[in-house]
């Protein structure tokens, strides 16, 4: 999110710009045609109508606009000033419709506003915005064809947008102002086309809970009137209403009768609709009046997944074969760690102890946090003044020219709610500021998650998640006899609401209206540090502006006064939403989209950028029974229990407090940058060099104060749940790639965090247990990568000596551990082996210890697979080998080979580079080839290896760097033949789909829907008082970014392909009863069950490609991209290509994969 460096200048009284208003008021767009889709009418008016008419609405719009202005100045959501003045014959007609606007103000600018926030983040777009915006406003906007299509995405942005609107207002139980908000869409011709049936049923569902049945009639007949038909929810609300008023017996008649008369069955209200409070009780109670013996309808039978890859598994799961793994607690225990984590929920917030609070407090420290409390106090009672009179503001305008489009928005919390958010952002605020983008949508959002979490408590949501949960406890908790349930997992609540996700540019400008009022009601006294200066408040933060590339970014920094207070206080406690925290009872088993992991935390089953709505789409379309594998691989992650490695803890926090360990991988404090050279205090006379230092200095301490502050949240979080047990939700990305949602500690994190993580449930090691976890150490050491299992466990044996000293004395002894590839891992695992290898059994002796096993180039090794590549099957370890493959290794020999031919034909460049091609020089590019990596991507990659190694000359690198990656690409070429040519095949077909004007989409082996979310940006103004924020997006009403969706079709497709096969793997690891978790190619299991899980892993990948999966995956693209033939008959020029799939080769794959020791 940037801001173009011409765009810098106030705008003084005009505060914002309505964006959206631009598209949707009145104007030329109402009578523009949109561009015929396929099936529409190729009939249009003339030409001369149509620019007669255009100019016509022009002149009307800008003199609507101009008198909307005068109506009232100090509408925050304000039009532009500068207006062009209509023409002398257009005069009384503006006159006169400006008068009958004025007569009702509040539904014109209403509309007007509400329009601005309508979620597009392209509906007014620019590539770089202009100097002074006002002008675009007097500008005749074109035609907007996106009232007219409604299959448009941007179309479904736009009602999202007015149904969030509609929701604030049931939410805050204000009827008239729904109403009111409704027909300010209804009366336009044009704006009623972002009108569907669930904008009125969401004001129908409002007066029927207040009885209002006369205002559901009139909404039915609006419906008619524009020829919308009602839906089961439009009768639902009528008959909750008639349930609650307890209505006379010929009017529920009536309305069933005309149910039945529009298609509907009774049964499908309580099948289809979903309820929220007593809506469900009071419709049963109408029908009930007029059929006093009526029964709900049974509930649905459950559908079996009919994936070929896991017929099998359902199969046994429904036949009761199996049943479902216990965890180690008790039904009453689960319980309990339900409400403690419901708890920690309601609060939204939880505030710990920082690991450096075993520092000794400095008086200094005493009178600064006395100090910071003072004005905290201040601060709270001045931003909730600010908020309270900007709130009144807002509400004045409804009387004046309608009302703004934020204020609905400020009233869904108490004020003090608003407040404590805001001075949240603030005390964790960097002493390098933060980007006003990024602080906005921060806000914003923590505002939404607020109101939701409150949404599910009113509407007894909450209550359904406590009836599945309860049924889910008796599932995992070990004194319970429940069997698996019918897929797996278990049923959904009944009639659960997905909440509407507020649009983007929405949360965008609520987020930097808060901000405006942060950053103008906080001030700290001039002389707070200093008695002698003058008493004077000044603001606490600042607006200010750095250069990124050509633009110019808005940054909010905080005044060194105020970082300096903070920084002598020393505080020891850090707050966190409680989202950020691992959960204390198993997640909410995921059921749906919408459904599972945090209690009452908003989480989406997807992750998606910011804006973007084609996932959440596309999965809603999706048969929920496709979704079941997906929703039970997550389930089965999230259900690991864990707990903390108190040892390896103990020692990092030690280090940690003691100005960290780089080499360690723990950042030092910000006191141990190196300081720059002295320069003169006049910066006008610094050299160039002098500014460059100062400039890497000033680098250099905001990565260190980055780094330190990650570890911060990190290692206090896993203080914090150091006695406790505790899980992980996870969710996925749109290739299908799971995430644990805690963001900041969780087993994906880096070496420190991965060391301090033990599995909860301790199980023996069992007769070869011990050796996998010497073998597993010497994996984390970087050693013997070539040498065979039995190799590396010998190592193992012979520095027994060393290990054990390691772990006896790790910061006094030899420290053979910190020499390592993963010291803190090493360490870890030194100590697991010293203690089972000194245990009287070591079979018998319970380990906690996750033990990895990595894959071996995981995306060469589909790509191998799907093109049945022999040299290339070898070569990544899916064929028997005496020695374990490294391809990497392989590669550098290739390329040696390579540079050895050129140097003794002459060529200059291979004569420099002997002797340093080494496996570590060409890894990074060998690897990321399979991801997409281009030429010159590579070529930095190799660079940045040659920098390292300082005997290189420098004066050689980009040329070294050129010919190496050249090679490289040559050498892959060679050994993975079968692999370069798929890859281009799903270039190639990308590149089609794309230019055709769509995106890329497929469907993975386990049924998971997928669309690649790349598109042209744009970037779109955003106007506050401080500056124009130009927000760049990538969304769906733009065309897809050919460059991107071509790019990105390879790597994105392997990595679903990875996805299914760790998903696969952890379902049947499941019904093992085994305990399995993944960073995406790595899977984690105890030392017991790693036999068991590598059979696992080596069974399901040779069942993934026995699935023919380029043949399904043509078939799906020709289906979907080339329905349409020519006029002649002819096939469509896109179906050859699709169908052009590389030959496979003709190895084995199941006995080389199965009876392959690597």
């Amino acid at each position: 999110m940037t801001v173009n460096k011409v765009e810098l200048a106030p705008l003084g009284n005009d505060k914002y710009q309505d964006l959206l208003q631009k598209v949707v008021a009145p104007g030329p767009a109402e009578e523009q045609p949109a561009p015929r889709g396929r099936g529409e009418s190729p009939v249009r008016p003339s030409n001369w109508v149509e620019k007669s008419k255009k100019e016509m609405y022009i002149r009307q719009l800008k003199v609507e606009r101009k008198l909307s202005i005068a109506a009232s100045r100090l509408a925050l959501e304000g039009q532009t000033k500068a207006k062009p003045k209509p023409k002398r014959k257009d005069k009384a007609k503006a006159k006169a419709k400006a008068k009958k606007r004025l007569k009702r103000p509040k539904a014109k600018v209403a509309a007007a506003q509400s329009q601005s926030h309508t979620g597009s983040h392209n509906v007014y777009a620019h590539s770089k915005p202009r100097v002074v915006v006002v002008k675009e406003a007097a500008k005749a906007q074109r035609p907007q064809t996106v009232l007219k299509n409604k299959d448009s995405n941007q179309h479904k942005v736009l009602q999202q947008t007015i149904q969030s609107n509609l929701e604030c207002f049931l939410f805050l139980q204000q009827p008239e102002e729904a109403e009111r908000f409704l027909l300010l869409y209804h009366r336009s011709p044009v704006k009623r086309r972002l009108l569907n049936v669930n904008a009125y049923n969401i004001v129908m569902r409002i007066w029927a809970r207040k009885g209002c049945l006369q205002r559901i009639n009139r909404l039915f007949s609006m419906l008619e009137s524009i020829g919308l038909q009602p839906s089961l929810d439009s009768y639902a609300a009528a008959l909750e209403c008639m349930g609650r008023n307890q209505s006379c017996t010929e009017a529920i008649q009536r309305c069933m009768q005309q149910l039945k008369n529009d298609g509907f069955h009774v049964d499908e209200l309580f099948q289809k609709c979903l309820f929220e409070e007593d809506e469900k009780e009071n419709v049963l109670r109408a029908i009930r009046i007029v059929q006093p013996n009526y029964q709900l309808p049974p509930p649905p039978s459950p559908q079996t997944c009919k994936s070929s890859l896991l017929r099998d598994f359902y199969s046994k799961v429904n036949s009761r074969m199996v049943s479902y793994p216990k965890l180690d607690f008790s039904v009453q225990e689960l319980q309990e760690r339900f409400q403690q984590q419901l708890e920690m929920e309601l609060n939204n917030t939880i505030t710990i102890e920082s690991v450096e609070s075993t520092k000794p407090l400095t008086p200094q420290a005493i009178k600064a946090r006395k100090l910071l409390a003072t004005l905290r106090s201040r601060w709270h009672d001045s931003i909730l003044q600010a908020l309270q009179k900007s709130k009144h503001s807002m509400s004045k305008l409804k009387t004046a020219s309608g009302y703004n489009i934020l204020y609905p928005y400020l009233c869904l919390l108490p004020d003090e709610e608003y407040v404590g958010i805001m001075l949240q952002i603030l005390n964790t605020l960097s002493p390098q500021g933060e980007s006003l983008a990024v602080l906005a949508r921060e806000l914003g959002s923590k505002v939404y998650n607020r109101y939701i979490t409150q949404r599910k408590l009113r509407s007894r949501q909450l209550e359904k998640v406590q009836e599945v949960y309860e049924d889910y406890i008796h599932l995992l908790a070990k004194d319970s006899q429940v069997g698996m349930p019918g897929r797996g997992g278990v049923l959904g609540p009944e009639g659960y609401r997905a909440e509407e996700l507020w649009p983007y540019m929405l949360i965008m400008r609520l987020g930097m209206h808060m901000l405006e009022l942060l950053v103008h009601a906080v001030k700290v006294p001039r002389n707070a540090l200093n008695p002698h200066l003058e008493h004077k408040l000044i603001p606490v933060l600042y607006h200010v502006y750095s250069f990124r590339s050509s633009w110019q970014v808005g940054l909010i920094k905080p005044h060194p006064i105020f970082s300096q207070i903070v920084s002598d206080a020393a505080e020891t406690l850090l707050t966190f939403n409680s989202s950020a925290m691992p959960m204390l009872c198993p997640p909410v088993p995921w059921t749906s989209p919408h459904f599972g992991a945090f209690v009452l935390n908003d989480t989406k089953l997807m992750r998606f950028v910011d804006g973007a709505i084609q996932h959440q789409l596309l999965l809603e379309q999706c048969p929920p029974v496709n979704l079941h594998p997906v929703l039970d691989a997550l389930n089965q992650l999230g259900n690991c229990a864990w707990k903390i490695n108190q040892p390896v803890l103990d020692i990092i926090i030690s280090i940690f407090n003691d100005k960290g360990n780089e080499k360690l991988d723990i950042p030092p404090p910000i006191s141990e940058v190196p300081r720059p050279p002295a320069t003169p205090s006049n910066s006008s006379t610094w050299n160039k060099s002098q500014k460059h230092e100062l400039l890497l200095y000033k680098k250099k301490t905001a990565e260190m104060h980055s780094l330190r502050m990650d570890a911060l949240y990190k290692l206090s979080i896993a203080s914090y749940v150091r006695d406790k047990v505790f899980w992980f939700p996870h969710n996925m990305d749109f290739r299908g790639r799971t995430y644990p949602c805690p963001p900041y500690f969780n087993h994906l994190g880096n070496d420190v965090t991965r060391a301090i993580l033990l599995f909860a449930e301790g199980k023996p090691l069992g007769p070869k247990g011990l050796d996998w976890l010497k073998i597993h150490l010497i994996n984390l050491t970087g050693l013997k990568k070539r040498n065979p299992l039995q190799e590396r466990l010998e190592y193992a044996n012979e520095i027994m000596e060393e290990i054990l000293d390691s772990a006896d004395h790790p910061l006094t002894g030899r420290k053979w551990w910190m020499n390592t590839d993963e010291p803190w891992q090493a360490l870890a695992c030194c100590m697991e082996i010293a203690k089972a290898s000194r245990s009287p059994d070591p079979a018998a002796y319970i380990s906690h210890f996750p033990v990895h096993q990595d894959g071996s180039c995981n995306g060469l090794q589909h790509y191998a697979a799907l093109g049945r590549d022999l040299i290339g099957a070898i070569s990544v370890n899916l064929m028997p080998c005496n020695v374990p493959q490294d391809v990497y290794s392989a590669v550098a020999q290739q390329v040696e080979e390579f540079r050895k031919k050129d140097a003794e034909q002459g060529v200059k460049i291979a004569q420099v580079l002997q002797g340093f091609i080494s496996r570590k020089v060409v890894k990074q590019t060998v690897m990321t080839v399979v991801y997409g990596v281009t030429r010159y991507g590579g070529r930095l990659q190799m660079e940045k290896r040659l920098k390292e190694i300082d005997a290189f000359p420098e004066e050689y690198l980009w040329e070294a760097s050129h010919y190496l990656v050249k090679q490289v690409f040559n050498g892959i070429k060679e050994m993975f033949s079968a692999t370069r040519d798929i890859q281009n095949w799903l270039t190639e077909s990308a590149k089609l789909i794309a230019q055709s004007g769509q995106t890329v989409e497929w469907v993975t082996p386990l049924g998971l829907p997928i669309v690649q979310p790349y598109y042209r940006s744009k970037s779109t103004v955003v106007s506050i008082c401080m500056q124009h924020l130009s927000v760049k997006s990538s969304n769906s009403n733009q065309k897809p970014d050919t460059v991107k969706q071509k790019n990105a079709f390879p790597p994105n497709f392997i990595h679903s392909l990875d996805s299914t096969h760790m998903m696969l793997t952890a379902l049947h690891c499941l019904r093992q009863g085994m305990t399995f978790v993944s960073v995406h190619d790595c899977y984690w299991t105890h030392a017991l069950t790693v036999d068991i899980m590598n059979q696992i892993c080596r069974q399901q990948f040779v069942a993934l490609h026995s699935e023919k999966i380029l043949q399904d995956l043509s078939k799906f693209m020709l289906e979907k991209y080339c329905r349409y033939s020519s006029p002649v008959g002819k096939p469509p020029p896109c179906s050859y290509l699709l169908t052009l799939i590389p030959s496979p080769g003709g190895i084995c794959l199941e006995m080389g994969v199965r009876h392959s020791a690597w």
